[in-house]
């Protein structure tokens, strides 16, 4: 196999030294004349730098890792829609992992920081941030963004930068839709309970019930996961259960979905029998039949302050940690009235 040309061959075909050549590919002051025939035998040759070799001597990468649950979920697809082109736009490539929510992998990828495979990583931890979680990343050697509640008692060492919204919130406001357009039965369609959005929501119903002054009612609930055909068994197996129910509150769009699902093939209308409300307004929400009234807890604008916040610290420096906090809103559609506006306060 032939080898492919080398400082030596470059310096060859220019006729200069191997040291000329060297300081020329490393961005070193050189003679003009120098650098012009270096140029031109290297593009001659079709020489190709080694981004590896560069990668060791500059202590970059220009690489950029995110790490999320589920490459396929349409919340991590607006994210990185937002996340890529600021990456880009610094000059730095994404490179997408995906973890299936499991602990262990998110670990591996936090203590590979250390080998700086990457400059900086942007995390989204689905069952949260744990002790070993922490001690990963304050041993890390690259800046961290973590997408999601941080425990309040981070250590110093940890310069780690949080992006997160709050999903009680959010549950609230759908509550408090269902229960002003007449909704009394609601019945709530949750993910898991061991991970952080499915305990959250979880708690937030029970709150919202107590404020509305409606009872909490177990027969009302039931946990499967956080994809369409579980939330079509979860569906299934509340209405079941509670043929009267008359709003269901779904933790996220794709349980939302595969609630419809089961409501079109047991003939109940949407919303005049049952009214429905997903959770993270999707692109989904929009395109389904009833469209989706759901509540946003602004994927693309935690996707953008998590790249902000990255860059900042890889451009600027060692600073203190930093919190962005995106609030949530409800979009109103069809699937909880006939009429598309929404009201006031709420978009």
């Amino acid at each position: 196999m032939t080898e492919g040309p080398t400082i030596t061959t470059i310096a060859q075909r220019a006729g200069v030294s191997i040291a000329s050549v060297s300081r020329v590919l490393n961005g070193l002051p050189t003679r003009e004349d120098t650098v012009r025939r270096v140029m031109r035998a290297a593009d001659e040759l079709g020489y190709v730098p080694n981004s590896v070799a560069r990668s060791l001597r500059n202590r970059r990468t220009d690489q950029i890792a995110f790490a999320m649950a589920d490459i396929g979920n349409p919340v991590y697809v607006a994210m990185v829609r937002e996340i890529q082109p600021l990456l880009k736009a610094a000059g730095y490539r994404l490179l997408i992992h995906s973890t299936d929510g499991e602990t262990d992998d998110e670990l591996d990828v936090l203590r590979g920081l250390r080998e700086r495979y990457v400059d900086g990583l942007i995390i989204s931890p689905l069952r949260g941030v744990t002790q070993e979680h922490v001690e990963a990343i304050v041993a890390a050697r690259a800046p961290v963004v973590v997408i999601g509640a941080l425990p309040d008692d981070m250590p110093e060492g940890a310069l780690v930068d949080n992006v997160r919204t709050d999903s009680r919130t959010g549950v609230r406001l759908a509550l408090d839709h269902l229960h002003t357009i007449g909704r009394r039965r609601i019945g709530f369609l949750n993910g898991p309970l061991d991970t952080v959005p499915g305990a959250a929501r979880a708690a937030a119903y029970r709150e919202a019930l107590e404020a509305l002054g409606l009872p909490y009612d177990e027969d009302l609930v039931e946990v499967g996961d956080f994809y369409r055909d579980s939330g079509a068994r979860a569906a299934r197996a509340l209405l079941s259960r509670v043929p009267g129910v008359d709003a269901l509150m779904c933790a996220n769009d794709l349980i939302a979905l595969g609630a419809l699902d089961v409501l079109r093939e047991q003939g109940r209308d949407v919303p005049g029998d049952v009214a429905v409300v997903g959770m993270d307004d999707t692109d989904l929400a929009s395109v389904t039949w009833p469209t989706l009234t759901s509540v946003s807890l602004g994927s693309a604008e935690r996707g953008r302050a998590a790249a902000g916040l990255l860059l900042d610290r890889l451009q600027n420096g060692p600073r203190g940690p930093r919190v962005a906090v995106v609030r949530p809103s409800l979009t109103i559609r069809g699937s909880t009235t006939v009429s598309q506006a929404s009201l006031g306060g709420v978009r």
